[in-house]
């Protein structure tokens, strides 16, 4: 079941929402316009040969900052991250992001499949943004990008994602590993005997 406009405020109220900024502009009947921010990363195409998820071989990126009142020219076919200017979580309620009709009858996809944020994931969202027209987007830090939903769940999760969530700390970082995986090598750091 997702929150109305007036129960993301009464949630807003009681803390079991953050959502900051917060403008009532924004506020739709069923959910939050959220807006572009002014970092994003792009693929080297010049120094990368291929990705290969698998083996942990992604793209060679760069970061670039667009200040308010700039423009980032996202080309057909082109892929980019970026990020919301708002920062949102929630520990009762399961929030999705989606598209705007209006930006996607222009051919801007703004998530390719990551469409769900945990109960107790707090963050600036990244987006996955891909230009799936044949001329040029511009994207401006500041236009509203997406809209984001919340929704009841069944009860509360058992693991909160502030525990066992890949990006917990830093959803910036795109390549991290898993908790599970820097846990195991933490252990195997501290049960290594020393040298002498």
């Amino acid at each position: 079941m997702f929150l109305s406009d007036k129960d993301i405020k009464k949630a807003l109220q009681k803390g079991e929402i953050t959502l900051e900024p917060f403008s009532e502009a924004q506020l739709q009947p069923v959910s939050y316009d959220i807006k572009l921010g002014n970092k994003f990363i792009t693929n080297d195409e010049s120094s990368t040969h291929y990705v290969d998820p698998a083996r942990k071989i992604y793209a060679k990126t760069r970061e670039m900052e667009v200040k308010d009142g700039e423009e980032f020219v996202l080309h057909p076919g082109i892929s980019v991250l970026g990020t919301s200017k708002e920062y949102f979580g929630s520990d009762v309620y399961l929030i999705q992001i989606g598209g705007k009709s209006s930006l996607a009858r222009v051919g801007l996809m703004v998530h390719n499949t990551a469409g769900i944020i945990n109960p107790g994931h707090f963050l600036h969202v990244t987006f996955e943004m891909t230009n799936q027209s044949n001329v040029p987007i511009i994207l401006r830090p500041g236009m509203e990008i997406a809209q984001i939903t919340f929704s009841t769940i069944s009860s509360r999760p058992e693991r909160n994602y502030k525990s066992v969530g890949r990006f917990a700390k830093n959803n910036w970082n795109h390549f991290v590993p898993s908790l599970e995986h820097q846990t195991n090598a933490l252990k195997k750091i501290i049960s290594k005997p020393e040298k002498k």
